[in-house]
């Protein structure tokens, strides 16, 4: 597993992490290339991404977004997360695999870089308290699902609030040509160096996995969901492990986890692909409690 790395120094000892200034250069997005056949078109690029060619974010809009800062040998990362109750983070499995002593989970963020934005939290979770999916394999990108657990329950506000999990009942849906929406603060073009500032977002049809394949030869499984991104518009690098909602007129819920997409860019054409949250609710009930019938 390769990972993107960069030096930065921490001080840990409270729940509330410090505001000190981060030098954001020092924390580039989170990458992992899977061990998977060759093929002469493709060169995929692990767990992914960034949004490209998507639209600023309004302040309030997607309030269970979460940004997390992982503390990895050597340095420092960032992926993106779900927020799914008070007490509980949902993210990808690679983004979480790796920690040294834990992670910084932004809540309320609107500029990831600006600490002092009045709605911004930023609550250092130790890694003893990430439950990383017992069957995840790195050279597969194999449930690609991870939990956080926050050391005290969150206080809703219009900021920060959870995203609904899909019920029960509604585990066998597959989302079809249904319109989805992608949000994080990854990097905003294939040409861009690093990860953006500010919270953006995109909406594209759900691909079936089948047509899906096609473009990975086998590496996507029921336990996944594609996104087509035609005109560029896209997930990539720097929001792994972030959200993807379903509004079916009625309720928004969390349908997908970034977790991988191709290394040629993001804005070639190619599905991005995510972790199918409904082949895991059993799972997070088990963990957390948190389900919906």
């Amino acid at each position: 597993m390769k990972l993107v790395l960069a030096l930065v120094v921490c001080i840990f000892g409270s729940v509330i992490a410090s505001t000190d200034k981060v030098d954001w250069t020092n924390v580039p997005p989170l990458h992992v290339d899977p061990k998977l056949p060759y093929h002469p078109r493709m060169n995929l690029d692990g767990p992914t991404g960034r949004i490209t060619n998507g639209q600023v974010a309004a302040e309030k809009q997607f309030p269970y977004q979460v940004g997390l800062r992982l503390y990895i040998s050597g340095g420092a990362a960032w992926c993106g997360g779900s927020l799914i109750s008070d007490r509980w983070v949902l993210t990808a499995a690679h983004c979480t695999d790796s920690l040294t002593t834990g992670v910084d989970v932004y809540l309320g963020a609107w500029d990831r870089t600006d600490a002092t934005e009045k709605n911004q939290q930023i609550i250092f979770v130790s890694a003893k308290n990430v439950i990383v999916h017992e069957d995840w394999v790195s050279s597969t990108i194999t449930n690609d699902i991870s939990l956080i657990k926050l050391p005290v329950p969150i206080e809703f506000n219009e900021y920060i609030q959870p995203i609904a999990l899909p019920k029960k009942a509604a585990s066998y849906d597959s989302y079809v040509n249904e319109a989805v929406i992608a949000s994080g603060w990854g990097k905003i073009s294939d040409s861009a160096t690093s990860a953006t500032d500010i919270l953006r977002w995109i909406e594209v049809p759900v691909l079936s996995n089948t047509a899906c394949n096609r473009w990975f030869l086998g590496s996507v499984k029921s336990t996944n969901i594609c996104i087509k991104t035609t005109g560029g518009t896209s997930t990539c690098n720097g929001d792994s492990g972030g959200p993807l909602v379903y509004n079916d007129g009625e309720s928004t819920v969390l349908v997908g986890a970034t977790s991988f997409g191709i290394a040629l860019g993001c804005e070639v054409g190619w599905p991005g692909v995510f972790t199918r949250i409904t082949s895991y609710l059993d799972w997070i009930e088990e963990k957390t409690g948190v389900a919906y019938y």
